[in-house]
């Protein structure tokens, strides 16, 4: 089977990995914890990475601490031990977390690692931290579910958001499985529409990581540039750029 065969079941298969999330979710164990946690810092590059950015945007309401999100060798000065470090990886080897996750040890956080194995689960194991595992053998770039969701079970067993979100998740199950066909049509008709230009993906700010996840699927999977932006900030500055036409250029706007 070729690597694009793969990643397109991959694509069809994501609604059974979001249920295999959920339930690995709903199994995991997380301890409970006397200090108060003023804010949230997740550790993570590439997808899992990026299943931070979905989670900000998912809580954005209801998440009462700040969300933030570093994908970087080094960590913010204000990790302390009131802090709740997510450790996502799910290789479990990724050099940018790892360096910065050993930054945090002597800071005391509270840390919770999300992986499938790699180094990351055996610091886990020698530091006494949580650590929820995943299935492991896929291309990280295939795994979104299984990396947001352990996030938002992480938030909920520690007591800083309602278990709504992972309702709304399990809704969002049970709408990908009856619009299968549907979506693959519009897959179909947008591949079309963007092959042989360069794509440009718009946004909300409140779905800004839609913009960056798209940006990264193109970038992986068909091996060519894109770029992203959000509205309103866009309409300050980069929509003076769109002055001339250039028919290579192909513009998406996600609703």
């Amino acid at each position: 089977m070729s690597v694009e065969d793969i990643m397109l079941q991959r694509v069809v298969d994501f609604p059974s990995q979001l249920e295999e999330a959920l339930e690995i979710g709903r199994q995991s164990k997380i301890t409970a914890v006397d200090k108060t946690i003023n804010k949230v810092v997740v550790l993570g590059m590439g997808g899992s990475g990026f299943g931070a950015n979905l989670v900000a945007e998912l809580v954005y309401n209801e998440l009462k601490v700040p969300y933030l999100v570093s994908k970087s060798y080094q960590v913010p000065n204000y990790i302390d031990e009131n802090t709740l470090v997510i450790a996502s990886s799910y290789s479990g080897n990724t050099e940018e977390t790892l360096i910065a996750l050993e930054q945090v040890f002597d800071r005391d956080p509270i840390i919770v690692a999300v992986t499938s194995g790699g180094k990351l689960l055996e610091l886990s194991k020698e530091k006494g931290f949580d650590a929820i595992v995943v299935p492991g053998g896929f291309p990280p770039r295939s795994c979104l579910g299984y990396s947001f969701v352990q996030q938002l079970f992480i938030l909920n067993k520690l007591g800083l958001i309602s278990d709504q979100v992972i309702k709304d998740v399990e809704a969002a199950v049970v709408l990908m499985r009856s619009t299968v066909e549907e979506v693959q049509d519009k897959g179909e008709e947008l591949a079309n529409f963007l092959f042989g230009k360069l794509p440009i993906v718009y946004a909300t700010d409140r779905m800004a990581s839609l913009t960056l996840r798209a940006r990264q699927q193109i970038n992986e999977n068909s091996k060519m540039l894109c770029w992203n932006g959000v509205v309103p900030e866009m309409n300050h500055n980069e929509v003076i750029g769109w002055r001339k036409k250039d028919e290579d250029l192909a513009v998406v706007f996600l609703r």
